[in-house]
């Protein structure tokens, strides 16, 4: 059975969520994974939406936070303040599944503006709770297509931290979580160096290159000395994750 780079990407992304765990959707491409993960192999993992709905178990993609399938099929609704005061900047929700209009070698998030702030070639459409499930989520999660105008060497606009400028950077400004540990593309995954904090491949997806990746990024991205390949979708996953999109 055949399958899309787009598809890959997010079945990658629905494996790294795991039954038990709590997390913070970000709508669109993070939103399909995490459902899709709930649907195969993780049926406990605890989705949690800005608008305040904790357990949502949507049997279609929500079009938005607002979407009335969410409040429809939580556990329970909350209000926005008790979502963020309560349950995430304490400390209190597993992972935080982010997308990104921009990522840099840090792991910075820009979905503000490219170019200057002032005057930007593009508004994007900002922050949103971003930051905050950036800050305080356990660990953080990144699904974006990777191309150099999404992958630069240094966001335009820094509106989520990642690991800031150098290694330590989110201890000296007292960020509670430990950042974005994964980085899914449609051509792999990347993670931070453990050393560094820099961004670097771990894994390709079946048929890419690291030539590929790296042609991708506008940062001189290195490999993992152990560079491992991302097993292939199975039937059950494909049929899943078709069904819900």
């Amino acid at each position: 059975m055949s399958w899309t780079a787009d598809e890959m990407m997010t079945i990658a992304a629905a494996r790294r969520l795991h039954d038990g765990l709590s997390c913070f959707v970000g709508i669109g491409l993070p939103s399909t994974a995490a459902n899709l993960a709930r649907r195969t192999h993780a049926p406990g993992l605890t989705l949690i939406y800005e608008s305040g709905t904790i357990g949502a178990k949507p049997d279609h993609l929500p079009l938005s936070i607002g979407d009335g399938i969410l409040a429809e099929t939580a556990d329970t609704v909350v209000s926005v303040p008790e979502i963020f005061n309560y349950w995430l900047q304490p400390g209190r929700i597993d992972v935080g599944f982010l997308g990104a209009a921009q990522i840099d070698r840090f792991g910075n998030i820009n979905t503000t503006a490219i170019g200057d702030y002032a005057d930007p070639k593009v508004r994007l459409p900002g922050a949103g709770g971003a930051p905050e499930i950036a800050a305080s989520c356990g660990e953080v999660i990144v699904i974006v297509r990777q191309s150099r105008r999404a992958f630069v060497d240094r966001v335009d606009f820094v509106t989520s931290v990642g690991f800031g400028r150098a290694a330590g950077d989110r201890a000296r400004l007292g960020l509670r979580g430990h950042g974005p540990r994964t980085v899914i593309t449609d051509l792999g995954i990347l993670e931070p160096d453990p050393g560094t904090e820099e961004l670097r491949l771990t894994h390709l997806h079946p048929g890419t290159t690291l030539a590929q990746a790296q042609e991708a990024t506008a940062w001189p991205l290195t490999a993992a000395p152990t560079l491992q390949r991302t097993e292939p979708p199975t039937p059950d996953e494909l049929q899943a994750l078709r069904a819900l999109t």
